[in-house]
This record gives structure tokens, sequence and C-alpha cells, in this order.
């Protein structure tokens, strides 16, 4: 028996209290659905939650990647696999399960400039997203050392770490890439060390851990931030030459 119209209304205002806004407009549709196929009430319901769940399911993603200020532009389907050495190949298709972060593992990518650090890593984030429903931040190095400079100065970087913390990984891209001074850098080893053995920490670099010291000013700050986080790690190592250098050559190329 159809619904009347008093009983809609308060079914209506039932989903809308109960923040079921997918059920509430389609639950006509799939009921007129269930009684010309003569569906068990039972279908009729898991066919109202499925679709519940699978708007939510697409909003949540569609936020996560919205806050993790990833390029999106930068997935793998944009990305060159095959010129990946065949062990980094093996090593991208076990982060992409995402188990790395429940064991706080970080991932170092280290490779000449244009070598696909920094796309291979978003990609990775990406999946990791839209896979899996983690929460990923990307940031250039530059930029979240300034950030962690300002709330240090304004008393506000317990504040900062705590909002960082709440991300299963944190991208940093180009670390080392521009110099930094000391106050700069102990800023950067506070996030390190506040995210050590608590959640991974995904970083590109253009520079070998033997010139390192070059990034943090002081042989034992250069140390211990190395070994926070190498102590659990995956190493990815990109020796390829520059993606930008091959396009520009096949480019020369084509019009020859």
């Amino acid at each position: 028996m159809a619904l009347s119209g008093a009983m809609k209304t308060e079914l209506t205002q039932h989903l809308r209290d109960l923040h079921l806004p997918t059920i509430r407009e389609c639950y006509m549709e799939q009921a007129d659905k269930a009684r010309k196929e003569d569906l068990a009430h039972e279908r009729y319901l898991l066919e109202l939650a499925r679709r519940e769940s699978e708007v939510r399911r697409a909003n949540r993603i569609a936020r996560l990647l919205r806050e993790s200020r990833l390029p999106l532009e930068k997935n793998l389907e944009t990305f060159d696999c095959k010129r990946l050495p065949a062990r980094v190949h093996q090593q991208v298709e076990v982060l992409l399960e995402g188990a790395f972060l429940d064991q706080h593992e970080n991932v170092l990518a280290f490779g000449n400039p244009g070598s696909g650090k920094t796309h291979l890593l978003c990609a990775i984030g990406q999946e990791l997203i839209v896979r899996h429903g983690r929460r990923v931040y990307f940031t250039p190095c530059n930029l979240l050392v300034q950030e962690l400079l300002i709330a240090k100065r304004d008393l506000k970087l317990a504040r900062v770490l705590k909002r960082l913390a709440g991300h299963d990984a944190i991208i940093i891209d180009d670390i080392g890439y521009v110099q930094q001074n000391r106050e700069e850098m102990e800023v950067l080893f506070a996030l390190l060390a506040d995210r050590y053995e608590r959640g991974s920490v995904i970083l590109t670099s253009n520079l070998p851990f033997s010139k390192w010291e070059s990034i943090f000013k002081d042989p034992m700050t250069t140390a211990a931030a190395i070994d926070r986080l190498v102590h659990h790690s995956v190493i990815l190592e990109l020796n390829l030459t520059s993606y930008r250098l091959e396009a520009s050559k096949k480019g020369k190329e084509s019009k020859n």
C-alpha cells in the first residue's frame, strides 16, 4: 500500500532529521521499482542503504581531495609508469595498498629534477584518498616552513602540529630545494619529531642524505632528522632522466 500524503511528509521529515538526504530523494522511485519487480522489503531497504552509502562516500572523497591540496592533474593516469625501474614499480604497487599508513612508515623519494618524484607521490596520495578514504595533505616544503614559522611566532605551533597530526600522511615536496635559515629548519624538525611513529611523512628531495646538513645547518639535528625519517621508511630511488627534457627532445624531433 502506498503512503498517504501525511505519511510521506512525516517520512521525509524523519529522513531529514536522520540526515539521510539520498534516501529522502530516491525512496519513492525505489519503492515504485520494488513494487513493479515484486522485490522483498529487505531488497528495497538494501538498495536505499546502498544508494545512501555510495553518495556519502563520493562526497567524503571529494571533500578529502579538496582538503588535501593535491594538484589533481598529477595522477596515475597521467604518470608514465613505464619509466619506473622494476623495483620502484613493485614498491609503488605495495604503497597503493595503504598498509604503510597504519604502520606509520615514511616514503622518501630521491632523484634528479624532472624525474617525476612529485608527480608520482601526488598520484599515490590521490589513490590513498580515493581507494582507502585516507586523509592526505600536500605542501611544498618552503610554504610548510613559513606556516610553521608564523605559528611559532604567534605561539600557535602546538595547535598547527595538532591539526597536521590529523592527517594520515603529509606530503612534503622539494625538501632542501630552497635553502632556509636555522630557525626555519628548527620548526621543520619539530614537525618531523612530532610525527615520528605517529603519522607518515612522504617527501621528495633532490639532495641525498649526505648533503642534508645544508638543510638542517647542524650535524646533530641533521642526524636526528634522518634517523626519524629512515627508521620506518620506504625509499624510492628515481635515478631517471628529466621527463621534461625527454618531452622537449621528442617535440624537437617530431618537428624535424
